[in-house]
C-alpha cells in the first residue's frame, strides 16, 4: 500500500475491531488450553489479549502519524514495517502477560510465538491489511477547483488550481492566464494583484506586475526572465532571490 490515512481516530477504530476479534478468537479457540483453565481465567486471558492488541495498534497509529507528518510520504516498505512492528509489540506484550503471576504460563518465548502469536499473526494480518486499505479510501478527495472573482458580478472564473499559470496586473484589472485543454487562454477581471495574492496564497510574486503558480515553472530563459507553461514572465531583482530559493 503506497498511501496512508494518518487519522488516529480511524486507526483506533481498527484497533477496537481487532481487539474484539482477538477476544472472540482467544475465548472460542483457546490456543493453549490444557483442560485445567477455568471459564473465568479464559475470560481474563481473552480480555488481556484484546486490550494488548488495542494498545499496540494505538501505539502504531501514533508513531506512523508522526512519521507521515515528518516525511509527507508513505510506501510499501513503511507499510510492511508497520505490520511487523505491531506483531512484535503484540508478541512481546502478550508473552509478558502470559508469564505474569496472573497466568504464570510455562511456554518459552520461542514456543509461545511459534504456537500462539505466529498463528494469530497469520489470521490477523489479512484483516489488518484490508482494514488499512479501507481507511485510505476514507481520505477526503482534494478539491482542485478554485473560483476567482472580480468586483463585477460577471467577473468570475472557475478553473482547476493546476490549470492556473499566472496572473498579471493590467491597470484596474488583472489578466489571468490558464490552460484549457492544451490551449493557453486569458481572462480579465476587475481586481488587484494584491487581493488575488491574498485570496490564493499558493501564488508567488516574481515581479510587481506578475504572480505565478510555481507548479508551471519550467526554466530560466535568462537572468531576468522565466519560462512557464506556454508563456514567459519577467522577474525583478526584488523577487529573484526568493524564486531561486524555492
Amino acid at each position: 500500500m503506497k498511501r496512508l490515512n494518518p487519522s488516529i481516530k480511524y486507526h483506533l477504530l481498527i484497533g477496537i475491531l481487532l481487539s474484539i476479534w482477538l477476544f472472540i478468537f482467544a475465548f472460542l479457540i483457546r490456543p493453549f488450553d490444557d483442560g485445567t483453565i477455568s471459564f473465568k481465567v479464559w475470560v481474563l486471558i481473552s480480555t488481556g489479549f484484546s486490550v494488548i492488541a488495542f494498545l499496540c495498534y494505538g501505539l502504531l497509529a501514533v508513531i506512523q502519524k508522526r512519521i507521515y507528518d515528518q516525511l509527507s510520504k508513505w510506501n510499501i516498505g513503511f507499510e510492511i514495517t508497520s505490520l511487523i512492528f505491531f506483531h512484535l509489540c503484540f508478541s512481546v506484550s502478550t508473552y509478558c502477560f502470559y508469564k505474569s503471576p496472573v497466568l504464570d504460563g510455562g511456554y518459552t518465548f520461542f514456543n509461545f510465538v511459534r504456537i500462539i502469536t505466529f498463528k494469530l499473526a497469520l489470521i490477523s494480518t489479512p484483516i489488518l491489511v484490508l482494514a488499512r486499505i479501507y481507511v485510505v479510501t476514507l481520505i477526503p478527495a482534494e478539491d482542485d477547483t478554485i473560483i476567482m472573482r472580480g468586483e463585477n458580478k460577471l467577473d468570475v472564473l472557475k478553473i482547476k488550481k493546476s490549470d492556473l499559470i499566472c496572473v498579471s496586473n493590467s491597470q484596474n484589472y488583472v489578466e489571468i492566464f490558464f490552460i484549457d485543454g492544451d490551449q493557453l487562454k486569458t481572462k480579465l477581471i476587475r481586481s488587484t494583484l494584491k487581493k488575488i495574492q491574498m485570496d490564493f496564497d499558493f501564488l508567488i510574486q516574481v515581479h510587481r506586475s506578475h504572480l505565478i503558480n510555481p507548479s508551471h515553472f519550467k526554466a530560466w530563459k535568462d537572468q531576468d526572465t522565466i519560462s512557464l507553461t506556454q508563456i514567459e514572465i519577467p522577474v525583478s531583482k526584488n523577487y529573484k532571490q526568493h524564486l531561486l530559493s524555492l
